[in-house]
């Protein structure tokens, strides 16, 4: 039996790895990881096409309250890297409430510090941006 030195059997698991981790390189004009991320026309929702709930959200949130949800102005994180990169504490999360939920439900809307809104109806899977 043939002994293959250590570094060369790293190197072959490290290159495996990369190949294998290259086939889901994020572009924030595609989908990441079956998500889809903010950036073109159709991932855009005017005002008026969001539920009466998220609506009546949208204007506590200007109003600057009161919330239902004790979670509501939390900072969110923006793990999932769908919305635009900036600095921890930019956005916060509100939640939509989901009629027949017996839990907060699914959807929410994200505000940035500059008073741009995102909209979710499946949990930070996918963002629409709020048009004016």
């Amino acid at each position: 039996m043939r002994r293959v030195a250590w570094h060369s059997t790293a190197a072959l698991w490290a290159l495996a790895i990369l190949a294998f981790a290259g086939t889901f390189a994020y572009s924030p004009s595609q989908q990441a990881f079956g998500r889809t991320t903010v950036g073109s026309s159709d991932e855009a929702i005017a005002v008026a096409a969001l539920p009466r709930e998220a609506r009546e959200i949208l204007e506590a949130i200007k109003r600057g309250g009161p919330f239902k949800s004790p979670r509501d102005d939390a900072t969110f994180g923006n793990y999932e890297r769908l919305l635009p990169a900036r600095g921890r504490g930019y956005y916060r999360e509100y939640t939509v409430p989901t009629p027949g939920a017996t839990n907060r439900g699914a959807r929410r809307i994200i505000a940035g510090n500059d008073g741009e809104y995102y909209y979710t109806d499946d949990h930070y899977r996918s963002f629409k941006r709020v048009l004016p």
